[in-house]
């Protein structure tokens, strides 16, 4: 067990030299594998803790980067924390200290924004610092202030920081339409609403993942929550939640996608177990067009007791290109963060594959990286590649992107090159992967950290 004491947490990839990986390709993998539990619910319920007055205890908490930085501004705000194993529990003080706020930390995420919604209902004035995260381009901002001012709060921004204010009294918010179907821009709005004492619907919800999952824990502190899982979801708020509550976030379909996409490049036969399934079948869907091989077990419930899942067992497959282009959509379309792995998997098909990243304005060119390896990505504009396949795919020296899924596509695109490439600066992979590197050494492949 470890307690923080209320100091913040080291950052393992943050606080030290930059880290590398060898990776000598080619080697068959076999095994199974379990999905962790997913980075954006872990985070998400980290936010929503700010809203309980009583001790929070999560289940199996990855032990990411993303989560340290989350830790490290709570911690700084007077948050009491321990690990107990994988578990984490979080204690609140009496009064939250905005003023010490580990500005460092807050700028390196993006989910620090996901902190207005808890704050509005303590602070009649607050200040948080920008959002940072991944160098993934321009995010408006704006789909979140026009969902709180219905709870009175008014922003702006000045010195690099959200300077936040929130009327004394303000009418019921009654029904919010979101502006954008945006997972954090929904789970602001869902924290605001907790404590709103009123019944609130949000429409034009998301209904992702860790919008569920958020929706479950509120469940659990006893904030009443109809249409978790719909795009219409009503809160009846309440003025206050103290409750020490226990609650076990579900596993990650970003992790499961990126372990299935492991299997597939390297021509392996791997089972991954605990695979969220109904945030995963348009992936599967689309990887069954291009020839996917795969076999998965009865399906049975996560610890949360809500959340599907099963375990898959990936066999060596012959892909081909899809008939059409491959893009993102709001849940239940395929998920914008798995994208990325198909620019690798129509590098390995036959044929030719359309990718259009229609969200981030830069994440696209970090995937024409895969071109040192042999593949053939062209970028057509700031959001369309064109993919050729398949290819000889040949070691290299390569530095990771400053965005974490196309420095993880760049991982496994080695695993399958002949010969020996260097992956350097990973610790971008850390913000959202657990031992990553060690976890597929244990399926047989050749990594070694330099």
């Amino acid at each position: 067990m470890f307690d923080n004491g209320g100091a913040a947490p080291k950052e393992r990839a943050e606080g030290e030299a930059p880290r590398h990986l060898r990776v000598t390709g080619g080697a068959q993998l076999s095994g199974a594998i379990d999905v962790k539990t997913s980075k954006n619910a872990c985070v998400a319920l980290l936010c929503a803790s700010l809203l309980n007055r009583g001790t929070t205890t999560l289940r199996r908490v990855a032990r990411i980067e993303e989560v340290n930085r989350i830790l490290r501004v709570l911690a700084s705000m007077g948050v009491r924390y321990e690990w107990i194993e994988q578990d984490l529990r979080l204690t609140p003080p009496e009064r939250l200290d905005l003023t010490r706020i580990d500005a460092d930390a807050a700028r390196r995420t993006r989910s620090i924004i996901m902190f207005l919604g808890p704050l509005l209902h303590e602070y009649p004035e607050f200040e948080l610092p920008f959002a940072g995260g991944c160098e993934l381009g321009d995010r408006t901002v704006e789909p979140h202030m026009v969902a709180l001012r219905r709870f009175g709060l008014a922003v702006e921004t000045s010195g690099g920081a959200y300077c936040a204010t929130v009327k004394d009294r303000v009418d019921p918010p009654g029904t919010i339409v979101l502006t954008e179907r945006g997972d954090t821009v929904t789970e602001n709005a869902i924290m605001a609403a907790a404590r709103f004492p009123a019944v609130t619907v949000i429409r034009n919800a998301s209904c992702n993942y860790m919008v569920q999952d958020l929706c479950f824990f509120l469940e659990h502190l006893g904030v009443r929550i109809d249409g978790a899982g719909t795009t219409t979801i009503t809160v009846h708020g309440r003025e206050d939640l103290d409750a020490d509550v226990d609650y076990a976030p579900s596993e990650d379909p970003i992790e499961a996608w990126s372990l299935i996409s492991a299997a597939i490049v390297t021509e392996s036969e791997i089972t991954v177990r605990r695979v969220p399934m109904e945030f995963t079948e348009i992936e599967l869907a689309l990887a069954e067009e291009m020839g996917l091989v795969y076999t998965r077990s009865p399906e049975y419930l996560a610890e949360n007791g809500r959340t599907r899942l099963a375990d898959l067992t990936v066999r060596p497959s012959r892909l081909r290109a899809p008939m059409d282009k491959i893009h993102p959509m709001p849940f239940p379309g395929l998920n914008i963060d798995n994208l990325p792995f198909f620019a690798l998997l129509a590098s390995c098909a036959e044929g030719s594959t359309m990718i259009h990243d229609w969200v981030y304005e830069n994440r696209a060119i970090y995937l024409t990286e895969l071109n040192r390896l042999g593949a053939r990505v062209r970028l057509l504009d700031p959001h369309r590649l064109h993919v050729e396949g398949p290819v000889e795919w040949a070691g290299a020296e390569v530095t990771c992107p400053p965005a974490l899924r196309p420095a993880v596509v760049l991982l496994l695109g080695m695993l399958r090159a002949r010969g020996t490439s260097e992956l350097r600066h990973i610790n971008v992979i850390h913000r959202g992967y657990e031992h990553l590197a060690e976890r597929l050494q244990l399926l047989g492949a050749e990594i070694e950290h330099i």
